[in-house]
């Protein structure tokens, strides 16, 4: 049984991988380190030095590791999977001492396109592959993040809980704290919770707008259940995929997420393992 109370998630990897030079160009992004020796590489001193930083949960680099995006690409879906689940088991192993893997199940569409969320079908079918891809190859656990509708989050979790993994769900917000969809968190409890998952939060949001979506979660889903927030440090780029701004150093984003009433807490697109360190500090500590 995975305990959920005031655990440290990790933080960006995309855009981690691209500080340190690893070619993270659109479409697949962050999956282009799974490609090459290199990029492995570079992926496992990632998880490695969030490790270090004090992260309790490692997510793997599988944001866009399906076939939608991989189609034509020559790469396939499962392998690349399996290289970035292997990846960060290697880096656990490595660190000694225990923590968990989450994959990383992402919308699959644009993230911050909501309109453009395939229908009913094409969601249960092409979800249904990529999350057996993270069985195969051994996650703990499932987070579905950065979900921009309700609609895809419900089918997607629907498969993730079947699975029997503890399954934890994500949104994002805008600055108004709805759904990128329009729908309110309030609605994304009562059609997630009755289906048994384990979490529900928001992620990829300025780090000051996490409150309110995460205040009104908290309002429905009661003191007790487990809420998820990691919030991004930049912006949205249509060429490069996001635009480091280091606007929100580590003190200053922990300062935020003391706000948050939240018992899983992370770092989104833009932050580093610095960010990390520093809620391990001043988040975590103040609450064990």
């Amino acid at each position: 049984m995975l305990k959920t109370e005031h655990l440290l998630l990790d933080g960006a990897t995309g855009t981690e991988l691209n500080r340190r030079g690893v070619d993270t160009g659109l479409p697949m992004w962050s999956a282009n380190a799974l490609t090459h020796d290199a990029g492995l590489n570079v992926l496992r001193g990632i998880h490695l030095d969030y490790l270090n930083a004090g992260a309790d949960i490692l997510t793997t680099n599988t944001f866009r590791t399906h076939r939608r995006t991989l189609a034509g690409k020559g790469h396939d879906a499962r392998e690349l999977t399996r290289r970035a689940v292997t990846t960060a088991q290697e880096a656990v192993a490595e660190f000694g001492r225990r923590a968990r893997v989450a994959g990383s199940v992402a919308p699959l569409e644009d993230c911050y396109r909501p309109d453009l969320v395939p229908s009913d079908d094409e969601c249960h079918a092409e979800h249904s592959e990529r999350i057996q891809h993270l069985v195969e190859a051994g996650a703990d656990l499932l987070l579905i993040e950065t979900m921009n509708s309700i609609r895809e989050a419900v089918v997607a979790a629907r498969i993730a809980v079947s699975t029997g993994l503890p399954t934890w769900v994500s949104f994002v917000c805008d600055e108004r704290g709805s759904i990128f969809s329009g729908e309110s968190p309030t609605h994304a409890a009562e059609r997630l919770l009755p289906l048994g998952i384990k979490a529900l939060g928001v992620n990829c949001m300025p780090a000051h707008t996490l409150s309110k979506p995460l205040t009104e979660l908290r309002a429905i889903c009661g003191l007790d259940f487990p809420l998820i927030a990691y919030g991004n440090i930049g912006h949205v780029d249509g060429e490069q995929g996001w635009v480091n701004t280091d606007d929100t150093n580590p003190d200053s984003y922990c300062q935020h997420a003391q706000s948050w009433p939240a018992q899983i807490v992370g770092g989104c697109c833009g932050s580093t393992p610095e960010h990390i360190r520093k809620l391990n500090q001043k988040w975590k500590s103040h609450r064990t």
